[in-house]
């Protein structure tokens, strides 16, 4: 019985373990992609603050926020709750120092998702060329059958990723973006909501069996993108 639990405790573990780096790989760089994308963007645009802070290095460590990239994600993986999520620390932005203050925070939080569909892109890319190399890799192990959920994950992740943070409610990109669009004014209504976003979020994820707006307008946007950008690295 105890070499039964022993066995069945290692491969546990290794499942759990293959888990993380199947999905914690393509997230990191994908949190930190999209924010180094918000930190360039402002710096080309005359805010160099992300850069005097060292926020636009590749190097991960600069980026990581202790909840929103390691436990966040860790507690969706152990869960198994079917979704996951995960951001990094914000790059620093200080709006008076861009000549154009609506018109290019709009530019900046634009920035963030793009870098992820332009991820998800590379991703199909890389899917493409290993199917096409005639290797078996589903149903197996070994590396190219990691390399292989690892670029779906990938794909998955960073739609995630985009189509979550163009939401249009502040503090998201998607209420930035919105907030660049709108008249003055109503940009003004709308940063009013910004101290309550995500708790109005929150309680459009768990409230969603009886509201409805995250399984009409969010969940079926994500996986019709995710197929979309899937199947052209099948095709």
């Amino acid at each position: 019985m105890e070499h039964f639990h022993f066995h069945s405790g290692m491969d546990w573990l290794r499942q759990v373990g293959a888990e993380i780096l199947i999905i914690g790989l393509p997230l990191l760089f994908a949190v930190t992609l999209h924010e180094i994308a918000h930190g360039l963007v402002a710096d080309r645009l005359g805010d160099p603050t992300a850069r005097f802070m060292g926020r636009l290095t590749l190097n991960p460590l600069a980026h990581i926020d202790p909840f929103g990239t390691i436990l966040l994600p860790l507690a969706l993986i152990l869960l198994h709750t079917g979704f996951l999520f995960g951001y990094a620390k914000p790059v620093p932005i200080v709006e008076k120092n861009l000549p154009n203050p609506r018109r290019d925070m709009m530019l900046v939080a634009a920035a963030g998702p793009i870098s992820n569909l332009l991820q998800a892109f590379l991703y199909m890319s890389m899917l493409h060329i290993l199917l096409s190399q005639g290797i078996p890799v589903s149903g197996g192990g070994g590396f190219p059958s990691l390399l292989d959920q690892i670029f779906r994950m990938g794909i998955e992740l960073n739609v995630v990723l985009l189509v979550f943070n163009l939401i249009p409610l502040p503090p998201l990109d998607g209420g930035r973006v919105l907030s660049g669009l709108l008249p003055a004014a109503a940009a003004r209504s709308l940063s009013r909501i910004e101290p309550y976003g995500v708790l109005i979020i929150m309680g459009l994820i768990i409230l969603d069996p009886y509201l409805g707006f995250m399984s009409r307008f969010v969940w079926p946007v994500m996986g019709a993108l995710s197929s979309w950008i899937l199947s052209l690295a099948t095709s």
